[in-house]
């Protein structure tokens, strides 16, 4: 049986976007479009048995209409195929209100064929090409479940998530103990977990998440662990396999040089034992490039300077969203071409420049004087501050030190100086 597993798609982020000319939609809308897109052709060229999504379809909880058709035109591609699509509920596909709808509780209510929404700690068993398999599904739990308790009034954002830990774990062990032993046995899961490296849904939480632990949900029942919610892809656990597939574009730069993709997950029975294995699939999503350019010398041309630099990394802004990190002295400010700058990076799918303006503090002959060095050794730094060259700091300390010994000599013997 294959199993594909992604998460976190965030429609409807559009930072570092412009409006593409032929369709009107955000570029950055179309990035992760062309990356769900290759994972609608993975699953149907290779006779997957099942997709499973864990969480986060959209970035708001309420989505453009231009969003929900985009996102059902691809899970049309995948019912027509006849390949069930698992939709796990996450902390972005949810309603600011109680008893409003899920963002994509909408699948549900149509009864779209070889859809399946997860939006409850529950067991949902699915029918597929190869037999059926059991889902077991811990959507992102709802404070507003525990907040509108008696018992939870007055307490901290802390105590909250310990209670929330509390239920989901409390909730996810009564669904092991209904699991049926002879049916491959997924887990999908939208939760922070305490190993977990975070990645760019840093900036798209508000507050503190309700964390678990890994022991919660490496239990030996499952067969596979997918996570969502944490956009960084990785694998905290082998036996059985705990993964957060990741988010399937870069966001931000929190992204900045981490692999995207998904996961095909293939489980094989070899007697009365499951044998599983699970491979990542990357795909292209943009490139977020961060350059450091530091100007230090006051005689050159700044332009000039930036220019050489952005040239020694031209292929790596072709089609990138790109970060300039511009440090120069402050008397450079005012002599810096933009223009001439931006046209240089004319290539690169956005940019944005930060400039750090120094303000050189350059120690004047009493501040040198003030810290007892002696004439030559200032000297020394007033030629280095100077930026003069090696071979002729050697010609005037040789100078220096002459001149310095003349006049002790001289006072030394009380002659007038």
């Amino acid at each position: 049986m294959k199993v594909l597993h992604f998460a976190d798609l965030h429609l409807g982020v559009e930072t570092y976007g412009n409006v593409d000319p032929a369709t009107g939609l955000s570029t950055r809308l179309l990035d992760v479009l062309k990356a769900l897109d290759e994972v609608v052709e993975c699953a149907v060229d290779n006779d997957v048995d099942l997709v499973l999504f864990c969480g986060d379809a959209y970035k708001s909880r309420d989505p453009s209409q231009t969003h929900q058709r985009e996102f059902a035109k691809r899970l049309r591609r995948l019912s027509e195929s006849g390949i069930p699509i698992f939709l796990l509920v996450g902390n972005h596909d949810l309603p600011n209100a109680v008893g409003r709808a899920t963002a994509v509780e909408i699948f549900d209510t149509l009864a779209v064929s070889h859809v399946y929404v997860g939006n409850r700690p529950d067991i949902y068993r699915i029918p597929t090409r190869h037999g059926e398999v059991q889902v077991v599904a811990l959507p992102w739990l709802r404070r507003s479940v525990l907040l509108s308790r008696e018992t939870a009034r007055g307490i901290s954002i802390g105590q909250v998530n310990d209670q929330l830990q509390e239920m989901m774990t409390r909730r996810l062990l009564d669904l092991i103990s209904d699991l049926d032993p002879n049916l491959p046995t997924l887990l999908a899961a939208h939760v922070s977990l305490s190993t977990a490296k975070p990645g760019s849904e840093r900036s798209m939480v508000v507050g503190s998440d309700p964390v678990l632990l890994l022991s919660n949900v490496s239990q030996p029942v499952f067969d596979y662990v997918a996570l969502g919610h944490i956009h960084r892809q990785q694998v905290l656990f082998q036996t059985p396999p705990v993964v957060y597939a990741g988010s399937l574009e870069r966001f931000d730069f929190g992204d900045e040089g981490q692999e995207k993709g998904f996961y095909v997950v293939d489980i094989q029975s070899v007697g009365k034992e499951k044998r599983v294995t699970h491979e990542f699939h990357k795909v292209n999503a943009r490139r977020f490039t961060t350059l450091e350019i530091f100007v230090d010398n006051e005689d050159e041309d700044p332009t000039t300077a930036v220019l050489k630099a952005l040239a020694q990394h031209e292929a790596e802004t072709k089609n990138a969203i790109v970060r300039v990190q511009l440090s120069l002295p402050v008397a450079l400010e005012a002599s810096l071409r933009d223009a001439e700058i931006n046209k240089a990076l004319r290539m690169a799918h956005y940019v944005t420049i930060a400039k750090d303006v120094r303000q050189e503090t350059r120690l004047r002959l009493g501040e040198w004087s003030s810290q007892k060095l002696t004439p030559i050794e200032a000297l020394k730094k007033y030629l280095e501050n100077k930026k003069v060259s090696d071979q002729r700091q050697k010609v005037l300390l040789a100078y220096g030190e002459k001149l310095t010994w003349e006049v002790e000599q001289r006072a030394g013997e009380g002659m007038e100086i």
